[in-house]
């Protein structure tokens, strides 16, 4: 079972500049943020499922098909419960559904959805140095650079070292399967002292690692990695922005709202 999301493929959005990766990661959680009829969500939704197959990412968005189904039910349901607006097509004590909650439910829904997608597609075309460089090169702060990439290297770790402790137990005859949902979350406990010592074993180890190499002693490190920026990069990034005005122009004149009749 692979842990990190990345995947290697050759292809123009995996050869892009990180710091036009990043920002493009950016735009995209913005022009989501601003809109909220699925009408106007949609392009976006092509738009990735379209670089999805272009940069082979689809056995990451398979992996988490369930995720997405789960997310955009779920939350429709959930505004059909507070979102009670417009004419009642079914008026229940907790259901509200109009056409006004549908729509608005889903177009959450599929905010949520987009937010996650996106975040798939980049860590699938990315990796966690060309994150770290792209912060850099937007002026984060190194530590905070590094503090933020650290994240996204150590936890396919911590779930590594969960899915060897789980498989350990398993081997000595502890079944994890047996009784109901509950019991089979009750028997997931003994497992986490184990993976939480393993953490801070990590964490140790890691920190003397990054003292020894003198980690903090300059504010803006060098490295041997060199992303030079090519004319690709400059129009993907006048790309990029181009959508990230258009999305804002749609909120600007109301056209991605939700109308309530």
């Amino acid at each position: 079972m692979p842990i990190y999301l990345y995947i290697d493929h050759r292809s123009a959005i995996h050869r892009l500049h990180p710091t036009v990766k990043v920002f493009a990661l950016f735009v995209m959680f913005w022009s989501v943020y601003w809109v909220d009829h699925p009408l106007a969500l949609l392009p976006l939704g092509v738009l990735m499922v379209a670089l999805a197959q272009a940069t082979g990412s689809w056995p990451n968005f398979y992996r988490l098909r369930w995720l997405f189904i789960l997310l955009i039910f779920f939350t429709t349901l959930a505004w059909m419960v507070f979102y009670r607006r417009g004419p009642a097509l079914i008026n229940l004590p907790i259901i509200h559904l109009s056409r006004a909650s549908l729509v608005f439910g889903f177009g959450r829904g599929l905010k949520l959805a987009e937010l996650l997608a996106t975040s798939v597609l980049f860590l699938s075309t990315t990796k966690v140095e060309e994150f770290t460089a792209g912060l850099q090169r937007m002026g984060v702060p190194y530590r905070v650079g590094f503090a933020i990439t650290l994240a996204f290297r150590l936890a396919p770790l911590f779930i590594d070292s969960a899915l060897t402790v789980v498989q350990a137990q398993s081997l000595r005859g502890y079944d994890f399967n047996r009784g109901g949902p509950i019991a089979r979350a009750r028997r997931y406990v003994p497992v986490v002292i184990p993976v939480f010592m393993g953490a801070l074993r990590k964490a140790n180890n890691m920190a003397m690692a990054l003292e020894a190499r003198g980690f903090g002693i300059s504010a803006t490190p060098t490295s041997y990695i060199d992303f030079p920026m090519r004319a690709r990069d400059r129009m993907a990034f006048a790309i990029v922005a181009g959508i990230g005005m258009l999305y804002f122009a749609i909120y600007y004149f109301g056209y991605g709202a939700i109308a309530v009749n």
